[in-house]
């Protein structure tokens, strides 16, 4: 501020001074891409050249992040309006869709089906849209789903941690229980993470990378997955 630095939040800033950031810009409309960039990269998803639904799109966060990484149209969902960044509202290879609720997709409202879906969805849990994201991914095709504990953990569970979910044993219970129901429907698990950044509250989130049946295999992914969830959540919670 005025050419010192602002070492408080609360610092009051006069009409007259002039501010300026230091350090580089963001790379993504929101930080919600760098989430799903650390994803793309730790799961070695590759979404150049292939179409992609982006569910729960909000500001755009994840939107960008593939279109930087190469995709070719992005069909942008969300239940409220409004709220998709300008620069991704006016690019033309992105297909906003408002007022839309995940939730009751058909296959038959994308078509053709989308080759890699990415959601991040709050007050929601994963588990409920499942059916419906499957029904518009292509046979093989590449989920990458940002897992939230407090919105799936239950409303009771959430609220006896008053909504920042800390606990390593609902972590990973709520993973189990995506995964799992990921595979009642034919998915294979391929990877899970934390992500880089916490979410609203602090609250720890992650990432699971699945792919959709197609038909030619029986495969459930990493025979070794409840291992691994349990081991990734010891040790967020050691580094807590």
């Amino acid at each position: 501020v005025d050419g010192a630095p602002a070492d408080k939040p609360a610092r009051l800033v006069a009409p007259d001074e002039a501010l300026a950031l230091s350090g580089p810009p963001p790379r993504f409309v929101s930080r919600g891409g760098e989430k799903l960039d650390a994803a793309l990269r730790g799961f070695d998803v590759d979404v150049h050249a292939r179409r992609v639904l982006d569910a729960g799109a909000s500001t755009g966060g994840f939107t960008d992040c593939v279109l930087q990484a190469g995709a070719t149209a992005v069909v942008a969902i969300d239940v409220g309006r409004g709220q998709l960044h300008r620069r991704l509202v006016t690019d033309p290879r992105v297909e906003l869709r408002e007022r839309t609720n995940v939730r009751h997709l058909t296959p038959g409202d994308v078509d053709p089906a989308v080759d890699v879906v990415v959601a991040d969805l709050s007050f929601i849990s994963l588990r409920t849209v499942l059916d419906a994201l499957l029904g518009v991914l292509v046979p093989g095709g590449d989920l990458v789903l940002l897992v939230k504990p407090q919105f799936e953990a239950g409303k009771a569970e959430a609220s006896k941690h008053r909504g920042v979910i800390t606990d390593p044993a609902v972590w990973s219970r709520v993973l189990r229980a995506v995964a799992g129901a990921l595979r009642e429907r034919g998915a294979a698990i391929m990877g899970v993470m934390a992500s880089p950044l916490r979410g609203a509250d602090g609250n720890v989130e992650f990432l699971l990378h699945a792919v959709a049946p197609d038909g030619d295999h029986d495969s459930t992914g990493l025979d070794d997955l409840e291992d691994r969830i349990d081991l990734l959540c010891a040790d967020l919670s050691e580094g807590a």
